[in-house]
């Protein structure tokens, strides 16, 4: 069971990004006043399960001082059972993540860092409009791995339109040395709404190149496997010990719990999600109630669910839980079905899971499948 809790502000926005964040921080309080409520509100949401990870997600959630952290981990643990030893991120950027920042934070609580680097090149750094530098970046993993933090993973984005295969190469070759523990590599969408979007849509902007995103994959893949990461989820990789456990949960469809306009929360049968507004949002944790909208998940919609996030992972589908989850004649189905990806998967009598070859087209494959 894990609990996720949305920080929706950010210093400035990239030119990639559509989640939910505001650059004001005028309601920043009246906002941990209500995440705090809701915490309360939704207690029983989980069942009374225990908790095994809280994931600070967003937006920036290093915008917040480490006293507001600790007042949203005292609330936590106050109104769930949480593991003796649970995992705890925060995400953050590294110009928020000061020497004194990083110290207050573990004496917070938090043991894993999700450091939003995104590249070690200053001018993909200015294109993607980030607020740190490549020298900044280095210098927080090094700071933290200082004070003891030795469960740290670094996101970094690959696919931009100037970035050769020799730059993202570089890249690569920098994080190796800095030597985390886990890689989280995205490989750039252009979202509608966003300033990429009106970038390319323009002319400003060179398109993204399908082929050089997907040869940088396949080198991000080959580097980072013979340097003993293990590559478990379509976007991660881990050493031994150190897959993100939060994460995992969604890809494995554990229960969890989201906390904060426009979080998300699944409990095996529905999924809900806050509105993305946060005046909204204030306004009605305020009178009492959490503002979500909720969707009852169909067989089919159970069924598309597990075969898309599974395909994402090393531990791919069980034919067995189709059987008993879905019925004879769909893992009939799907075995028939399967026979068109045999050069694409693995497969045996157990389950069945994407290889290297498939890995690149994994959203395409899983929706072939769906029902």
């Amino acid at each position: 069971m894990g609990i996720y809790i949305h920080i929706p502000f950010c210093k400035q926005k990239c030119h990639y990004c559509d989640f939910h964040f505001s650059t004001s921080l005028k309601k920043k309080e009246d906002l941990i006043t209500c995440l705090l409520k809701e915490i309360e509100i939704q207690k029983s949401y989980l069942n009374e399960e225990i908790v095994e990870t809280i994931y600070f997600g967003g937006g920036t959630p290093s915008f917040l001082d480490s006293g507001e952290i600790r007042r949203i981990l005292d609330k936590v643990y106050a109104e769930f059972s949480i593991i003796s030893t649970p995992e705890i991120t925060l995400e953050g950027n590294p110009d928020d993540f000061t020497f004194q920042k990083l110290q207050e934070l573990k004496q917070a609580g938090i043991n894993r860092l999700s450091i939003g680097i995104q590249s070690f090149n200053d001018v993909d750094l200015t294109w993607m409009n980030r607020a740190h530098n490549s020298n900044q970046a280095t210098k927080c993993v090094q700071d933290a791995q200082s004070l003891g933090f030795d469960n740290i993973t670094i996101d970094l984005i690959y696919g931009l339109p100037e970035m050769t295969i020799e730059a993202w190469e570089i890249n690569l070759q920098k994080v190796l040395e800095l030597d985390v523990q886990h890689i989280s590599a995205y490989n750039l969408t252009v979202e509608p709404g966003t300033a990429l979007h009106h970038l390319v849509k323009t002319g400003k902007s060179k398109p993204l190149n399908d082929e050089v995103g997907a040869e940088q994959f396949e080198m991000l893949i080959n580097t980072l496997e013979s340097n003993n990461f293990q590559h478990y989820e379509i976007s991660s990789f881990g050493k031994e010990g150190f897959f993100s456990k939060h994460n995992s949960s969604y890809w494995r469809r554990k229960f969890y719990l989201g906390i904060g306009p426009s979080a998300h929360s699944f409990n095996g049968n529905t999924r809900q999600w806050n509105v993305a507004n946060n005046g909204k949002y204030i306004k009605a944790i305020k009178d009492g109630e959490v503002p979500f909208e909720l969707e009852k998940l169909s067989k089919a919609d159970r069924y598309n669910e597990y075969v898309l996030l599974g395909l994402r992972t090393i531990w791919g589908c069980e034919f067995d839980y189709v059987k008993s989850e879905f019925g004879e004649e769909w893992l009939l189905n799907l075995k028939k079905q399967l026979f068109n990806y045999s050069d694409q998967m693995n497969i045996d009598e157990q389950s069945f899971s994407l290889n290297q070859k498939g890995k690149a087209f994994a959203d395409r494959i899983a929706s072939e499948l769906f029902v």
